[in-house]
């Protein structure tokens, strides 16, 4: 099986990095539609504890909406999710879902297209974290 992700470990707290990657994710066009805590979801709902771990559902809307104009359905894989999580070693990763991966299963020049762009600005957000940690 293919990867389905990217990740980068990132030398910075895990608050830090949410606010990282959510100012990299703005600067290449993305927007942070949802933001879920599955810590305190598990902790409220199954009273578990769980590691800190957000999921950030980010869109582009010039993609989301050429994907849309291509494959009506296409709304069940957006948006895109980014995760931040911090390891039991105190380790923070931020990944981010491959859309081409994703997406590979539909047979769509145009959906093809807009992953690949997709794809290409997803990768920018993870590698801009090392300059912000860098920079911290």
């Amino acid at each position: 099986m293919s990867d389905y992700h990217f990740s980068r470990a990132v030398d910075m707290s895990f608050e830090d990095a949410i606010a990282a990657v959510t100012a990299s994710l703005a600067r290449h066009g993305f927007g942070v539609l949802t933001e879920i805590d599955v810590s305190a979801t598990l902790k409220k709902k199954l009273d578990v504890d769980f590691k800190p771990y957000r999921i950030l559902g980010a869109c582009s809307p010039s993609h989301a909406y050429r994907a849309l104009q291509a494959e009506d359905k296409i709304g069940t894989m957006l948006p895109c999710n980014v995760i931040v999580q911090q390891h039991t070693d105190g380790t923070v990763e931020v990944s981010a879902i491959d859309p081409i991966a994703s997406m590979q299963a539909i047979e769509s020049p145009t959906l093809g297209e807009v992953a690949v762009e997709v794809q290409a600005k997803l990768r920018e957000v993870i590698d801009d974290l090392e300059s912000a940690a860098a920079a911290a």
